[in-house]
């Protein structure tokens, strides 16, 4: 375990990898996207172990536990020993939707189906059925 206390939002959402990058971290924070007991933080905010971390990833929010602390990035094998996905099983079928619904649209400006994505079409709509 770390021996650290505290730590900027920012760099813990870059260190357990939730962000790419962490200017991606701090301007999700500038955004409001980034949420801690219903209120919305800037980077700096500094966050302790065991706080609730919400991240809104349109059309659903993802919820988080914060275990231990880190500012250094880690390997994805490690992540689980810091952070906590408590994100209720609703919010994960909402975004499971949004995807399925994006690989109904065509982009526009792509022409007419062919035949493969017609087929491809139909199996998704059977599925969906």
């Amino acid at each position: 375990m770390n021996l650290t206390e505290s730590v900027r939002i920012d760099k813990y959402l870059w260190a357990v990898r939730l962000f790419k990058t962490r200017s991606l971290a701090a301007e999700a924070c500038k955004k409001g996207r980034v949420t801690i007991d219903e209120q919305p933080v800037k980077s700096s905010r500094v966050i302790r172990r065991g706080d609730i971390i919400c991240i809104k990833v349109p059309p659903a929010v993802k919820t988080y536990k914060v275990l231990d602390l880190s500012e250094k990035r880690m390997g994805a094998k490690l992540v689980p020993d810091y952070l906590e996905d408590i994100t209720p099983k609703e919010e994960l079928d909402l975004l499971e939707m949004a995807r399925m619904t994006q690989k109904l649209s065509r982009p526009r400006g792509t022409g007419r189906p062919t035949k493969k994505d017609r087929r491809d079409l139909d199996n998704l709509k059977n599925d969906l059925d």
